[in-house]
């Protein structure tokens, strides 16, 4: 199967969420996302600059090998980068805001509908 491929934003996110469909996938998105907002935000107030880094070393350090261990696929990131940054974004918020079943629905939703699982889909995606 070639690459997913999509119009817009809103074509992206089921798929985005349905590449978290396993909530360990999503809450070690959230844990590692916040932690290097904290590290950040921290070593930015004291005046430490390279501090910044710890925003896209925890937060991917942590959110890739959950892709890899947990849920079996490849992260999103890979092939479709901006997006998937947006993505992170509003499914952090979406969690933030008490509604991860929302995004447990989104993705069993659009599972359904494309392969089954989000291994199966991360591989079709791959072999394009």
């Amino acid at each position: 199967m070639t690459q997913q491929t999509f119009g817009s934003f809103e074509e992206f996110w089921p798929y985005y969420v349905a590449m978290h469909s396993k909530a360990a996938t999503r809450w070690v998105h959230l844990a590692g996302t916040l932690t290097g907002l904290a590290v950040s935000g921290y070593g930015l107030a004291r005046g430490r600059g390279r501090y910044a880094a710890a925003l896209p070393l925890i937060g991917y350090g942590t959110a890739w090998p959950a892709h890899f261990l947990i849920e079996k696929n490849n992260p999103a990131t890979f092939g479709h980068p901006a997006w998937s940054l947006r993505g992170d974004v509003k499914m952090i918020t979406t969690m933030l805001a008490g509604r991860d079943a929302e995004l447990a629905e989104t993705a069993a939703k659009w599972l359904a509908g494309n392969g089954g699982s989000a291994h199966a889909a991360a591989q079709d995606d791959e072999e394009g």
